[in-house]
C-alpha cells in the first residue's frame, strides 16, 4: 500500500522537541503554512522517523532527552544523511551555536522564536540545499562568481590566484553570508554569528568587520560584486554560490 507522504509532493518536516506546548503550536502552524509535518518527542525517535520518512528538513531542539539535537546531527551526518537541520537553541549559548554549525548543522533558531521566523528560515535553508553539488551549509568549499573561493576545512579563501590574509572573524563573516547567499542578514543576526549574546558590542561592530572584508576583497560597497548593503537592515550576499568538495586543483 503506497504511504500517503509519497502522494503529496509537499516539503515534509520533522519536528523533535521534547516540549508539548511547542510541538502543539508549531506542528499545525506548519502544516497550515503548506509543509507535511512529523513530529517525535526525543532525539531517539526523532532518529528512527528520519530513517523511516527521509524528511525534506529536521527542526531539531538542542535540549532533549534519550539524544539531544546536536547528537542527533552528528549520527546523521556519521552515516553520511546530508538533510537539511536547523537546530533550536537557547538564548545566549554562543558556544553551542558555534559547534553546531561547525558539526554540520545548516541553521539554527534561538528559542523562544516567532514561528513565522522558523518558516523562513526552513524555506531558506530548502532554497540553499535544492542545488547542484554538496549542500551549501556542508560543502568543504564554497565558490563564488569573479573567482571567490573559500576552503572552510583549511580557513583559507582566495579571490583568482591571490590568497585573502583575512581574520578568523572576517572569515566567519564570509563564510555566513555565502552560505546564506541571496538571504537579507540582519544587523543582530551577524552580531550574534560573531560574538554571541555575552559580548558588550554593538552593531556598529558589525558594520565595521564588513568594512573590513570588502577592503581585503577589494569590493566597492557603492557597486558591490558580493556583498550587497542593506539599508537600515543588514547585508546580503548577492553573487551566486555553490558548493564542492575540493578546490579543483588548486
Amino acid at each position: 500500500m503506497t504511504s500517503a507522504f509519497a502522494q503529496d509532493d509537499r516539503p515534509l518536516v520533522l519536528v523533535a522537541d521534547d516540549e508539548p506546548d511547542v510541538l502543539g503550536a508549531v506542528v499545525p502552524f506548519l502544516s497550515r503554512s503548506g509543509f507535511r509535518v512529523i513530529s517525535a518527542p526525543d532525539g531517539k525517535l526523532a532518529l528512527d522517523e528520519i530513517r523511516r520518512h527521509q524528511p525534506d528538513v529536521c527542526v531539531l531542539d538542542v535540549l532533549m532527552p534519550g539524544a539531544d539535537g546536536r547528537e542527533v546531527l552528528r549520527t546523521l551526518r556519521s552515516e553520511e544523511n546530508w538533510v537539511p537541520v536547523l537546530l533550536l537553541t537557547q538564548v545566549g549559548e554562543a558556544v553551542e551555536r558555534a559547534m553546531a554549525l561547525e558539526e554540520g548543522a545548516d541553521d539554527y533558531l534561538n528559542k523562544p522564536f516567532d514561528p513565522h521566523e522558523l518558516i523562513a528560515r526552513i524555506r531558506a535553508v530548502l532554497r540553499r540545499t535544492r542545488q547542484d553539488g554538496p549542500p551549501l551549509a556542508n560543502a568543504p568549499v564554497l565558490i563564488s562568481t569573479f573567482g571567490l573561493k573559500l576552503d572552510r576545512v583549511g580557513r583559507r579563501a582566495w579571490i583568482n590566484d591571490r590568497n585573502l590574509v583575512i581574520t578568523p572573524k572576517g572569515f566567519t563573516l564570509l563564510e555566513y553570508l555565502m552560505v546564506h547567499q541571496d538571504e537579507l542578514i540582519e544587523r543582530t543576526r551577524l552580531l550574534e554569528v560573531l560574538w554571541g549574546f555575552d559580548d558588550a558590542v554593538g552593531t556598529r561592530a558589525v558594520d565595521s568587520r564588513v568594512a573590513e572584508l570588502r577592503r581585503v576583497l577589494g569590493e566597492d560597497a557603492a557597486n558591490p560584486r558580493w556583498i550587497a548593503t542593506v539599508q537600515g537592515r543588514g547585508y546580503r550576499f548577492v553573487a551566486e554560490v555553490r558548493g564542492a568538495n575540493d578546490l579543483g586543483g588548486r
